[in-house]
């Protein structure tokens, strides 16, 4: 190598060593993008409070439960039991808070005839509340019916004669000594008599019928109402149906002293406890029209029973 090959060398060497090793500029003729200008967050104004965290707010928390307002109507069954009541009759109004309440809600309406009679007439929201109250309770009221036709059936069968929802006048005790005693309307479920000519052999029997241990509790707690099957029947006795999960709603133990208990068991129904048996030497005339003018189950067809001897 002679001394221009040498010298070239080195200088090619120096300026490589001084030059850094990297991707090659772009060409001249490329064009650059701007670079954006930086963010610059203004600053709070003055009087404004100081920053703070969003309050905790925990989504799964129910809302508060707000208190009815003062004047809102708070509608029971006694109030769908009114509805009914009205609907069924002349509807003659009563004055009393339940018929108030039922005319502020809107569901009874006021009526003046020509001669300035006030009537009471149930609205078309009076129809549609006795609907839905009625279809809360078919299920307990289909329950209900169908023991109480078990019941009615079954006495038939025994030779008796047997009505359901009758209205009897019944005599109650005096609330005081040397008072005069109270009278009232009772309805028991399915009262029945003796088919018998002889009016001391007639020998009344009530059966209350209870499917439900609320409905049961709340009558246990009624002594008059109890006290009127007893002034009616020589035996009062009640019959307990069944719970959805299949048990008496409840034991004989429950049931006052002198009732009968009949606990529903399938298709048949098993005597618990038996009832106290007082001797009746007449039924009170009251009583006597009240079954006249009813219509009782129908049971034991003599004239059926005709044929079948014949043919015997």
């Amino acid at each position: 190598m002679n001394a221009t090959s040498t010298a070239r060398h080195m200088a090619w060497g120096s300026l490589a060593a001084e030059t850094p090793i990297g991707p090659p500029p772009p060409a001249p003729d490329v064009p650059q993008p701007p670079s954006s200008p930086p963010i610059v967050v203004p600053p709070p104004p003055a009087g404004d409070p100081p920053p703070a965290d969003p309050p905790f707010t925990d989504p799964g928390a129910p809302p508060p439960v707000a208190d009815p307002p003062p004047a809102a109507v708070v509608l029971g069954r006694v109030h769908a039991r009114r509805l009914r009541e009205v609907y069924r009759s002349a509807g003659w109004p009563c004055c009393d808070a339940i018929e108030v309440d039922l005319l502020a809600a809107g569901l009874l309406e006021r009526q003046r005839s020509a001669q300035g009679h006030e009537t009471l007439r149930v609205s078309d929201s009076g129809i549609a509340h006795i609907a839905s109250s009625l279809l809360v309770n078919r299920g307990a009221l289909s329950a209900h019916e169908a023991l109480v036709e078990q019941v009615a059936r079954e006495m038939t069968r025994n030779g008796r004669i047997a009505w359901r929802g009758l209205g009897l006048r019944a005599r109650l005790a005096p609330t005081q000594e040397g008072g005069k005693p109270r009278w009232c309307i009772a309805r028991p479920d399915v009262f029945s008599i003796r088919n018998t000519s002889v009016e001391a052999y007639v020998q009344p029997v009530v059966h209350e019928v209870k499917v439900s241990r609320a409905d049961l509790l709340g009558d246990l707690r009624k002594p008059d109402k109890r006290a009127a099957y007893l002034d009616l029947g020589g035996e009062c006795w009640y019959v307990l149906g069944r719970d959805a999960r299949g048990r008496p709603i409840a034991g004989p133990e429950e049931i006052p002293e002198g009732c009968g208990v009949l606990v529903q068991e399938g298709t048949r129904l098993v005597v618990a406890r038996a009832a106290t048996h007082r001797p009746v030497q007449r039924l009170p005339f009251g009583v006597w029209m009240a079954l006249a003018k009813a219509q009782p189950v129908a049971g034991f067809d003599e004239q059926t029973q005709d044929l079948l001897t014949a043919l015997a």
